[in-house]
């Protein structure tokens, strides 16, 4: 499936869609936190120390068209207002070459004339970019110091939309999402997370609902010295704490929220380029690629599986050739060298990361789609395997034998496969009856998920399409691993048939 076809099949859950992940998945570790990066990945975990950024940095980010959205252009007096307003409080031109109107996605940015590669397409200041610093006074003076950016940022929008039309905010306010439109699992029902349990979201939902919750509960004393406040429920504070790690931005003066890049949906074939300006103290967003006039202009979440999508922004694509699988092993508690086994993961084997921002334990692994059933099992990692070959070790001496070869190579245990052929044969074939088991898991789940019925809410059923878009895809995963390891171990079984025949024949 294209790009274009999978944007088209998007299914996607609030009035205004969730701003997306813009930084390449391939790069993602290394600049994450740089200027301009999305944020979502802070809500799992603290926000790092802050860098020495230099003066300009260019980022690159995913921007694209959907011809078929022209026609689609087409505007509403909210959408007619938006832009005047934020260019008033701006005080000068945001934007000559976007408009913003309405496509299958919502409210949408499209091109107003033609613009040619090189061409600032936007410009906003960072004086109309919420950030920590419009917090009232009076309540910053009174928060804990413990209270993060993310719920500073939650609570303003929280003071704001209580402000209502009086708010200097509220043209933007307005356009978040509220309860009911965004589903993100965080907002999911306890029947309608257990769609997914068999997914390693499942349990970061859990995770995630629980950190909104120590927050809120943190913010909760200083909301109620003030009575109009003192109202605003968890709900309140989740909505709220949605839409900042949805859509802010870290860039060199901390996290902000972008009122006009709210309306760029999802997508992602050309590449755009972001600069981020101290000097002249605003944000620019240049075009690397010419547009026609009625173009929508999309910008691209990332190359990120349906797990985090969903969690993060409250959508899935139905084919997403980006979805991962955690896998989980353990050593037996009564394997007799359970011991010497966990000294040696401890001392030779890398800590074990979700490339994504899932947090894994060292026994969990991540698996991808293996592109190639007879290939080198590129998605399948050496890791895993080598765990695997640790596992099957019956012996001090075999385990000795392992540390010793990956001391004279690198460092890394059992990456090379087993000299022994029937144990290196028993290893694949033990993690091949573990996916299989993980397989028949999914598959139960999938058809476990009720039957769409008339009389289903439309929200229920936009969910249960996400959990059959996010179980499919991973049930994929599943089975390319699983064919990949057949494959492999049919060649070791018939390589240790024809050594065996060579043997009997001498």
């Amino acid at each position: 499936m294209s790009n274009s076809q999978s944007s088209a099949c998007l299914i996607h859950a609030s009035r205004l869609p969730c701003t997306p992940r813009t930084l390449k998945h391939d790069v993602l570790t290394t600049t994450m936190l740089h200027c301009g990066s999305r944020i979502s990945k802070l809500c799992r975990s603290p926000v790092a120390p802050p860098f020495n950024f230099p003066r300009r940095l260019l980022i690159k980010f995913e921007f694209s068209s959907l011809f078929q959205a022209k026609g689609l252009n087409t505007s509403d007096e909210e959408s007619d207002e938006f832009l005047p307003w934020l260019e008033r409080k701006a005080r000068t031109k945001i934007s000559s070459m976007l408009s913003i109107g309405k496509s299958a996605y919502g409210r949408s940015l499209f091109a107003s004339e033609n613009i040619r590669t090189g061409d600032c397409i936007l410009k906003v200041p960072y004086s109309v970019e919420i950030t920590p610093d419009n917090l009232l006074p009076k309540i910053r003076a009174i928060l804990s110091d413990k209270i993060g950016t993310v719920s500073k940022l939650a609570i303003i929008l929280l003071v704001e939309r209580k402000m209502g039309q009086s708010s200097g905010w509220a043209p933007y306010i307005c356009c978040l999402p509220q309860h009911g439109e965004i589903h993100s699992t965080i907002f999911w029902s306890e029947y309608e997370l257990n769609m997914i349990c068999q997914s390693s979201v499942y349990q970061e939902t859990v995770n995630q609902k629980a950190k909104i919750e120590k927050d809120f509960a943190a913010v909760v004393p200083a909301l109620q010295q003030f009575p109009d406040l003192e109202s605003i429920t968890l709900q309140d504070f989740m909505c709220a704490y949605f839409s900042v790690t949805s859509r802010a931005w870290e860039s060199t003066k901390g996290l902000s929220l972008i009122p006009f890049t709210d309306f760029m949906n999802h997508d992602g074939v050309s590449k755009s380029i972001v600069l981020f300006d101290d000097d002249k103290m605003f944000s620019e967003v240049i075009a690397d690629r010419n547009y026609a006039p009625g173009e929508e202009v999309l910008i691209n979440y990332g190359k990120f599986p349906n797990a985090m999508l969903l969690l993060d922004f409250g959508f899935t694509v139905p084919y997403n050739i980006h979805d991962q699988v955690q896998i989980q092993l353990s050593i037996p508690h009564d394997d007799n060298l359970r011991e010497m086994k966990l000294e040696l993961l401890q001392h030779l084997t890398p800590k074990i990361k979700d490339a994504v921002g899932f947090n894994c334990p060292e026994d969990t692994f991540i698996i991808k789609e293996v592109r190639s059933p007879r290939g080198k099992g590129k998605g399948l990692p050496q890791a895993l395997r080598a765990f695997a070959r640790l596992l099957c070790c019956n012996s001090s001496q075999e385990l000795s034998d392992l540390a010793m070869e990956s001391a004279q190579i690198d460092g890394r245990l059992a990456r090379r496969p087993l000299k022994d052929s029937r144990r290196e044969f028993k290893a694949h074939k033990m993690l091949s009856s573990h996916i299989t088991q993980l397989m028949q898991k999914y598959d139960t789940a999938i058809k476990s998920l009720p039957v769409n019925s008339p009389s289903m809410s439309n929200t229920f059923t936009l969910r249960r399409q996400m959990a059959h878009d996010l179980l499919t895809g991973e049930l994929r995963v599943l089975k390319s691993a699983s064919i990949w390891l057949n494959n492999y171990c049919a060649v070791l079984k018939s390589t240790s048939n024809c050594r065996s025949q060579w043997k009997n024949r001498i």
